[in-house]
């Protein structure tokens, strides 16, 4: 199993297919804001999203830039998941080009 990194806009039609969308950044940086429906993805519930989440549905991990995002998407790749995406760009890049696709608080 593997990954693939895509750019924001080959992000687009996955996310319109009900992908999940993990986010790794730390908590406070999620809160502040986050792509729509992200799930805060950490060390303390990746084992339950993993157990928990249908390994057939697309998979987009972001995280601040596009750099930890591989690691995080290497690893639920190498758990079953079929269809795993790394963002470039990360958050940084998504919310300048789509800041009303962003939201605050806990999820």
């Amino acid at each position: 199993m593997t990954y693939t990194c895509i750019d924001i806009a080959d992000a687009l039609p996955i996310l319109e297919d009900n992908a999940a969308i993990v986010d790794i950044r730390d908590l406070a940086s999620y809160q502040t804001s986050h792509m729509t429906n992200a799930i805060s993805l950490n060390n303390d519930n990746v084992q339950n999203f993993i157990d928990n989440t249908n390994q057939e549905r697309p998979i987009i991990v972001c995280c601040y830039h596009g750099n930890s995002s591989k690691g995080a998407a290497e690893y639920l790749a190498s758990q079953g998941f079929k269809e795993v995406y790394s963002l470039n760009g990360g958050f940084s890049q998504w919310s300048a080009m789509f800041p009303e696709q962003c939201e605050t608080g806990q999820q």
